[in-house]
């Protein structure tokens, strides 16, 4: 277990996280297609070239954020963790494209007692990407149920 629990995730601990992951195209090919997305943006060279600004296919959001998301699990909640609970906004301010590497870091934002399970809180996650060009391609906040460290 290396996640961390509830009474160590304070609002303003930022966790650099050590994996970084170069996005292929496999990655995007296969999850795309996986999802049933049927988005031209992330699989069709020929339209993306004659129709949008982009030279080649953008990486499906959604896949940049699960991967995100995960890269995060395992200094933050592998082993700590209840349940995902949602996430209160995603923005993607920057394209990823197959070759970029993304780095991720994560900030506590908020956490408090659940009402309702006296072993858990609830603590409000920021996860940062950012490419190897340093520009940011994916902020998103998530909340998430956390145990509280077991005493005796």
């Amino acid at each position: 277990m290396s996640g961390m629990w509830f009474e160590e995730l304070e609002p303003g601990v930022v966790i650099q996280h050590a994996i970084r992951r170069t996005v292929t195209e496999t990655d995007n090919v296969l999850f795309t297609t996986m999802t049933m997305n049927p988005a031209a943006l992330h699989l069709d060279h020929d339209y993306i070239a004659r129709e949008t600004e982009f030279d080649q296919p953008l990486v499906n959001s959604i896949f940049t954020l699960g991967l995100v998301v995960g890269i995060s699990v395992h200094e933050t909640t592998l082993g700590t963790t209840v349940a995902n609970l949602g996430f209160e906004a995603t923005t993607f301010p920057s394209p990823v494209f197959v070759g970029d590497t993304l780095r991720v870091e994560s900030e506590v934002m908020d956490r408090r007692e659940s009402s309702s399970r006296p072993n858990a809180g609830i603590v409000t996650f920021e996860h940062r990407a950012h490419n190897q060009r340093d520009q940011l391609v994916c902020r998103s906040r998530r909340l998430a149920l956390m145990l509280k460290r077991p005493t005796g």
